[in-house]
């Protein structure tokens, strides 16, 4: 994996243009050019800093616009797109976007004061290297990539387009994640409209020599911009259009041809057959990387009621205690209170079953599928989750009646904690909720800026949540921050605590720990892919699964592997400890008992379909779904 943080330095100084403001120059009396990030024929970038700020330094990038021409008409276009570029700017709201502070202009000069990002563009990040990036890295820029401007092709009213998407404009900052920039080109679309031919050859799709644009033309950049990353052919240097000739597998074999397919797909030469837009093209895309949540193809509607028709072993019959039928898949962690079992399907609805013998008590139906795991709030008889159509639901246990939602702006994949008489939970929205039990008011929220999808971790003092943008943050009971630690990729895991020590899984494909009060690395281990699985503690071992298909055995103080288990597929399942045993599911459709002392198999069960849901152990029985529709009882 190419470690982003040691390209996160910063871009050498270039020569200085005629006319180019010299360090030490202040600019509206608080603004000091420190020195020049680049240098274009319309002006330069300077990187400044922020005298209002004196006891920090805080770096800002200035961006100039020269508008030296007599011609008065030009001018004032010239000043007016520029104003354009900066009020589109300064309406966006996105972690990719850098944000706008300022803009003034200064006679024949405008200025645009915006956020300074320390990295390196993906362009200067392949010419530094020999050898070719590894498939998990561009995976993820372009997934990135493709969630950012997805983001600006459903902006509302109108969508933007960028129409310059190359390797130059995509920076990669100190933290790793993925950032846009240089938006002068980037204008609202517009069906039917035409401009000039704006763009860079190579990368530009091939309307946009005729003036035309749409986000399916960003989408082609996209897929110009992940050809050259896989290849390290330059589109530059090559004959125009002729990406259907060179396809990526054929310069770099470590591609799958699924992944080879979809960046082809991207750089199809007719618009109407390319993804739409990006967001679409980012669900594809999903399908490759994050099996947890999408890109399980499903069952036949028609499901084998007769085990023996899925040439299932006669253990499979002997294991089974009974198992219930739901109308799509079953990716929701089942739990389990007064003889009831919870649990969340994709049809869109909570269910409520008996455990004693799997029968039918109740079900609440939502707008969208559900994901998030339940919880149970005891004193008020609620059993709360959330689903994809951005609520949270709380429902009387007992009958299925509603009591209360509260509403994000996202939708709403992590699973609730219940403390303090009030539910934790994050959406994708980015924010942390805390609402009282009683009431379902929300009693305060803290923006993280990023999606978040673990469950959080609520202590006696803390509340330690992870965050799609690979930030792990402690805060205290008052929703006020303690600690912040960064993980180079997302943290879906959910933290767990144990002996003052917080543990949790990232996509950078890291198992950590970290002190539970200060947030300082205590120890990290290495799995071969990433981490999506949240730990279990049990017998002073950490058990997590990874993406590399084995469930690792962790000693839990001090990180060192004591065993793994290997599996014919992913592990996005979280595993359960119980009675000397661990127990998790498997993408290759089986569900794994195995012993805590040594790592050998106890049992295994197959189902019809991938296992991603995580299994509760109840008084010997082990509940778990599958994605072939089925929740199961099985004998522990």
């Amino acid at each position: 994996m190419v470690d982003t943080q040691k390209f996160a330095k910063n871009l050498p100084e270039q020569p200085m243009g005629e006319g180019a403001l010299q360090p030490g120059s202040v600019l509206q009396g608080r603004y000091r050019i420190t020195g020049v990030i680049g240098v274009g024929g319309m002006g330069s970038v300077y990187q400044a800093r922020d005298l209002r700020f004196p006891n920090v330094t805080r770096h800002v990038a200035v961006k100039e616009m020269l508008n030296l021409t007599s011609d008065q008409s030009v001018r004032e276009l010239t000043l007016r797109t520029f104003e354009r570029e900066s009020d589109m700017l300064a309406s966006l709201s996105h972690p990719a976007v850098p944000e706008i502070y300022d803009y003034f202009s200064n006679k024949d000069r405008a200025y645009l004061v915006m956020e300074y990002i320390n990295g390196r563009d993906l362009e200067a990040i392949i010419n530094s290297i020999t050898e070719f990036l590894p498939i998990e890295t561009v995976l993820q820029w372009a997934l990135e990539l493709c969630d950012v401007l997805g983001y600006l092709h459903l902006h509302e009213p109108e969508p933007i387009v960028f129409r310059d998407v190359k390797p130059s404009n995509i920076m990669i900052d100190q933290h790793g994640r993925l950032r846009l920039v240089d938006f002068g080109i980037a204008k609202t679309f517009q069906v039917g409209q035409k401009g000039t031919m704006i763009g860079t050859e190579g990368y530009s799709a091939p309307e946009q020599y005729r003036g035309e644009a749409s986000p399916a033309s960003d989408v082609y950049g996209v897929g110009a911009t992940i050809h050259h990353l896989l290849t390290r052919r330059d589109p530059r240097l090559e004959p125009p259009f002729t990406f259907a000739e060179r396809p990526i597998r054929d310069t770099n074999s470590a591609v799958s041809a699924e992944l080879d397919a979809t960046i082809m797909k991207a750089l199809a030469f007719e618009v109407n057959e390319r993804f739409p837009n990006a967001a679409l093209m980012k669900e594809a895309l999903e399908k490759l990387t994050k099996p947890s949540f999408v890109g399980f193809s499903r069952p036949s509607e028609e499901v084998a009621d007769d085990l023996g028709e899925w040439g299932a072993l006669e253990e499979n019959e002997a294991r089974i205690i009974w198992r219930f039928q739901c109308e799509d898949e079953v990716r929701s962690s089942p739990v389990v209170h007064r003889g009831v079992l919870y649990v969340g399907a994709y049809d869109n609805n909570l269910y409520a079953i008996s455990i004693s013998d799997g029968s039918f008590k109740w079900k609440y139906p939502t707008e969208e599928g559900i994901s998030s795991s339940p919880a149970i709030a005891e004193t008020e008889n609620l059993v709360l989750f959330g689903s994809l159509d951005h609520l949270l639901y709380a429902v009387d246990s007992r009958v299925g009646q509603i009591a209360w939602t509260v509403p994000t702006q996202g939708s709403v994949q992590s699973s609730p904690a219940i403390a303090h008489g009030h539910v934790f939970f994050g959406s994708d929205d980015g924010n942390l909720y805390a609402v009282r039990l009683s009431t379902g008011r929300v009693q305060w929220k803290w923006a993280g800026g990023a999606p978040i999808r673990s469950r959080p971790l609520v202590t006696g003092e803390n509340i330690v949540i992870g965050m799609e943008s690979g930030d792990v943050v402690g805060l205290d009971l008052s929703g006020q921050m303690i600690w912040r630690f960064k993980a180079k990729r997302a943290v879906t895991s959910s933290p767990v605590e144990h002996d003052g020590l917080v543990f949790f899984g990232s996509m950078d494909w890291h198992v950590y720990a970290l002190d539970i009060t200060r947030g300082w690395k205590v120890w990290s281990y290495r799995t071969n892919k990433p981490v999506i699985s949240s730990p279990a503690i049990g017998e002073g071992k950490l058990f997590v699964g990874s993406v590399d298909g084995s469930l690792h055995a962790l000693d839990a103080s001090s990180g060192k592997e004591r065993w793994h288990f290997d599996t014919e597929g992913q592990i996005t399942s979280s595993p359960a400890y119980a009675d000397g045993a661990v127990y998790f599911g498997g993408i290759d459709g089986k569900v794994y008992s195995v012993e805590v002392k040594n790592g050998r198999a106890r049992w295994q069960f197959e189902t019809k379909s991938p296992v991603p849901s995580s299994p509760a152990v109840h008084d010997g029985v082990v509940y778990i779904g599958s994605m072939d529709h089925y929740i199961y009882a099985l004998k522990a």
